[in-house]
């Protein structure tokens, strides 16, 4: 399903090669089954892949695990280390997540009321910024953990180039609070992709004002996606 539809990698490619240049470093913070990491590779950057799923953990070193280009993290991140519980949808593991809250919001909506989550057991949580004192500063980060996106920048202190997180509309106060956070490291400017499109929404980003007025404005029901935010004094091709 990641790898096998036809011309996705190269979409990929082609929109991530805005922000991603060769030789970069790129944080892929909740790797999945790391279509996401194959298509930084393929750009030429050095790939940090983050994801606490031991199932995924082992698709990732199977495919990854002999590339010196990419180190696996089988951890998750949050606002502070330590140790918190996974609440794993088995059916659907896209939506495997560490926020009971972000469970209860969205168990109601439409496509999620077949969703069930169990206890996956706990799980090492680190945060963002040990990541980069670690690896060194990303010039991207990717940020999917289902809910858990303000609390993974949360940890963050260093004002990274470029980075995206996903928004939910019946959850749109974490994507809220995930602007807020970056405001208080380093002017942004912001823009968005919708559902699996990877098309940038708009020629001309938006200021934090602009980006939290979309949000809220969502109607109900309208899809999910992805913001995307650029430091102001960094390059972009719009």
């Amino acid at each position: 399903m990641y790898y096998g539809i036809p011309f996705r990698a190269r979409r990929l490619r082609r929109f991530y090669s805005q922000f991603v240049r060769a030789g970069a470093l790129c944080f892929d913070v909740g790797a999945h089954a790391g279509n996401r990491v194959r298509c930084f590779r393929k750009l030429g950057a050095r790939v940090v892949a983050i994801e606490p799923q031991p199932d995924f953990v082992r698709i990732l070193r199977w495919l990854y695990g002999g590339d010196d280009g990419v180190e696996i993290v089988p951890q998750a991140v949050g606002r502070s280390a330590g140790s918190a519980e996974l609440l794993v949808s088995e059916r659907t593991p896209t939506v495997t997540t560490l926020s009971q809250a972000w469970v209860d919001n969205v168990r109601q909506e439409p496509g999620f009321t077949n969703v069930k989550w169990s206890s996956g057991g706990r799980v090492e949580v680190v945060t963002l910024q040990s990541l980069v004192e670690r690896y060194g500063e990303p010039a991207f980060v990717k940020v999917v953990v289902e809910g858990f996106e303000a609390d993974v920048l949360a940890g963050l202190t260093t004002p990274v180039r470029a980075l995206s997180f996903e928004y939910v509309p019946a959850t749109r106060d974490i994507a809220l609070d995930c602007i807020e956070r970056l405001a208080a490291l380093a002017p942004y400017r912001y823009n968005w992709s919708v559902g699996e499109t990877h098309r940038l929404q708009t020629a001309h980003w938006l200021d934090a004002a602009g980006m939290r007025a979309f949000l809220i404005g969502l109607p109900k029901g309208a899809p999910s996606g992805d913001v995307y935010a650029s430091r102001t004094d960094a390059r972009s091709s719009s």
